[in-house]
């Protein structure tokens, strides 16, 4: 029965491998411009104002919002978010429709937001 000259393939020898090769010109997802939405000073809204907003509008904490209206107060504006132009477009609009300080009995509205391109 038994041939010497037959042979049984060991599993280790049938083994193949295969390798995978990376593109070479691998190109990266474009990223989107970012904006800054920026919040103007003015002597209309208070302190309390801006930190309410910041919290209600960005989600900041109290003191990001503090910081925020203190660096408005002493610089003339601060950078309350930097995102996507769509989403700094639509921060920018909530800030417009924020509506006035009740705080300040001159306070005719809310404050003035711009954005700008990040550097």
């Amino acid at each position: 029965m038994g041939d010497s000259n037959t042979s049984v393939a060991e599993p280790w020898e049938a083994t193949t491998v295969s390798t995978k090769t990376k593109p070479k010109n691998k190109q990266k997802p474009k990223r989107q411009p970012r904006y800054h939405v920026m919040l103007w000073n003015d002597d209309d809204h208070t302190y309390e104002y801006v930190i309410l907003m910041m919290h209600e509008l960005f989600g900041h904490p109290v003191e990001k919002g503090f910081q925020i209206a203190k660096t408005v107060d002493s610089d003339g504006k601060a950078i309350c978010l930097t995102t996507t132009k769509e989403h700094a477009e639509l921060k920018r609009d909530q800030i417009h429709a924020y509506g006035k300080d009740d705080l300040i009995a001159r306070c005719r509205g809310s404050m003035s937001s711009t954005i700008e391109p990040e550097c």
